[in-house]
């Protein structure tokens, strides 16, 4: 295995967890030190730019505006299983196990969403065009995500959610 690719992969994610973490806080004006919420959830969601906004209604309409820490990773519930590398199932861990510890967050939200190119890389470039098979594979990716998170935080809710790509979040079900 290159030790080279790997060192940067890492680099990568750091760079990337930070500023998943740093530019959301960017667009406030007031300090983060005057926000007196403390965050209810983790959500982990797709980097997929086209849902970004849907994303932000949907917390705000559920009551978590700035109630929320954030982590976003190619394919969302597809990454615990460590696609497309391992390093992305970790830094998924890494950043639950601090969310738990320093903000005592009481669920986890996931948001998967239609039209995925991660899913589409790894299950088949033609699933979009099946709606039923995709929102089925959804689902079996998001119970098993579920699953692991409950296995090793039972304390914790879980939501599970696929955004469509006109703008609707279906709330899915664990198989």
């Amino acid at each position: 295995m290159n030790t080279t690719c790997n060192c940067h992969r890492r680099w990568f994610l750091r760079s990337l967890l930070s500023a998943s973490i740093l530019l959301p806080s960017l667009s406030f004006s007031r300090s983060a030190f005057s926000l007196p919420i403390q965050p209810k959830a983790l959500v982990l969601t797709c980097i997929d730019y086209r849902f970004f906004d849907g994303e932000q209604t949907f917390l705000k309409e559920k009551n978590l505006k700035n109630q929320y820490d954030w982590t976003a990773l190619a394919g969302a519930s597809l990454a615990l299983t460590g696609f497309p590398h391992d390093e992305d199932a970790v830094a998924f861990w890494d950043q639950l196990a601090l969310s738990e510890q320093l903000h005592h967050i009481q669920k986890v939200i996931i948001i998967d969403h239609q039209d995925c190119g991660a899913y589409a890389k790894k299950i088949d470039t033609n699933l979009s065009k099946d709606p039923e098979r995709e929102k089925q594979i959804h689902r079996q990716y998001l119970t098993k995500a579920s699953q692991e998170i409950l296995s090793r935080y039972p304390q914790l809710e879980i939501e599970m959610y696929l955004a469509t790509l006109a703008g609707e979040f279906i709330e899915i079900l664990p198989n």
